[in-house]
């Protein structure tokens, strides 16, 4: 721990990874808290993959029609929210059942990078970084694009809170309240795709979605509002980038693959200690009295 923490003090690209850790962290226990009520984590990881489809297109601009400021990373968010959009609107507009579609998007944003890629002349790239995150990679630039981010969830979370819980725990009633239930859930995903960006730098796009619902699913157990979940699920999420990207720097094992197996053991830990409701299992329950 103390060479980390050495590391840290000398290496820019140190701290730059501490700090994207950091910054993911606070959209993650937000919209994560939200993704795990809804029960929408698997079209979480459709929009995860379809990253892929933006970061190829990106990089081929970048190399074959000389576009240097195209970022990867501006390539994934366009097709994150564009991902979004369109298992939103198909959901809600077409008959068609939302795992077909969420599959669809998924198969399609994947094989279009893969594409994209392979037709990119002398590129060396790798696609394992893509795919399983490279947070010691984060320039310093990519730290502004974070934080922007962090901002739109955070702002977009204050200001419509209540709209969204309500339609995250039960559309039924929001809609008897006059809640544009259909726009918030469209609304509800472009959070989503959002976060996901901000996670594919520190974990990659096939892990990120373990680390978008673990930590809420965690403070779920414990929290009684949605408020504490969310704040809960932040910290625990910083707990498990930070940690596990100390954990990862003196073995050079990879981070986001460490951050991962952190938290899914303490996930684990959490379920088979407690109940549902957050007692411990091997505590006697309270008698009622009569």
């Amino acid at each position: 721990m103390s060479e980390f923490m050495r590391a840290v003090a000398e290496h820019a690209f140190m701290r730059n990874a501490l700090l994207s850790g950091l910054l993911a962290s606070v959209a993650c226990g937000i919209v994560g808290t939200l993704v795990v009520v809804r029960r929408i984590a698997f079209i979480a990881g459709g929009i995860a993959h379809s990253v892929l489809a933006g970061i190829g297109a990106a990089v081929y601009l970048q190399t074959v029609h000389g576009w240097g400021w195209l970022d990867p990373l501006y390539g994934a968010l366009v097709a994150a929210l564009l991902a979004a959009v369109v298992i939103g609107l198909v959901s809600i507009k077409a008959r068609e059942r939302t795992d077909t579609v969420i599959g669809a998007v998924w198969a399609i944003g994947m094989a279009t990078g893969v594409l994209f890629l392979a037709r990119t002349p002398g590129y060396g790239g790798d696609l394992m970084g893509y795919l399983f995150g490279n947070i010691l990679m984060v320039r310093t630039s990519d730290l502004w694009v974070l934080g922007v981010l962090d901002l739109v969830v955070l702002v977009s979370v204050l200001l419509y809170y209540d709209q969204l819980m309500a339609v995250a725990f039960d559309e039924e009633y929001a809609r008897t309240r006059g809640i544009p239930v259909d726009l918030f859930f469209v609304g509800l995903l472009l959070l989503t795709a959002l976060t996901v960006v901000l996670l594919v730098i520190a974990v990659g796009i096939v892990m990120m979605i373990a680390l978008l619902t673990i930590p809420a699913a965690i403070a779920g157990r414990f929290a009684t509002r949605l408020s504490h979940m969310m704040i809960w699920g932040s910290i625990l999420t910083i707990v498990f980038t930070s940690l596990g990207l100390a954990l990862s720097y003196s073995p050079g094992l990879p981070a986001g693959a460490t951050v991962i197996i952190l938290s899914g053991i303490a996930y684990l830990l959490v379920v088979m200690t407690t109940t549902p409701s957050g007692r411990l299992r091997f505590l006697p329950a309270r008698r009622r009295n009569h």
